[in-house]
């Protein structure tokens, strides 16, 4: 395998997380770094396998101190679960979960004040 494919596979993963998951950033280490903890562990670690790989295939001597297959695995690990996730689902759950928060938020809010109302007599 060459530095060309290893930068491909990089690059591949890159638009994959800036499509999937909107992250924005030059190369894969900053859009990795810009993930954080919305990637399960494994991927992160895929991911920053990955980009380090990258890194090092630019100088053909760090080029031969890189297990391919190490990084095959690391690069079908990460296009696995990011194929899985689906923009649209994530924004309707987020609506969801925000939706949810306020609601309850509004309904606490709401029994407080009749709590407080009864407790002064007014009902």
């Amino acid at each position: 395998m060459s530095a060309v494919t290893i930068q491909q596979m990089a690059d591949r993963v890159a638009q994959l997380l800036e499509e999937r998951l909107g992250l924005g950033g030059r190369d894969l280490s900053a859009k990795m770094k810009r993930a954080g903890r919305s990637l399960p562990k494994k991927v992160r670690d895929s991911g920053r396998l990955l980009a380090t790989s990258a890194h090092r295939a630019q100088n053909p001597k760090l080029l031969n101190q890189i297990d391919m297959a190490e990084v095959t695995e690391a690069y079908d690990i990460c296009v696995k679960h990011l194929i899985g996730i689906e923009p649209a689902n994530r924004r309707r759950e987020l609506f969801a979960g925000v939706l949810g928060s306020v609601g309850f938020g509004v309904l606490v809010l709401a029994v407080a004040v009749l709590g407080f109302l009864v407790w002064r007599g007014y009902f």
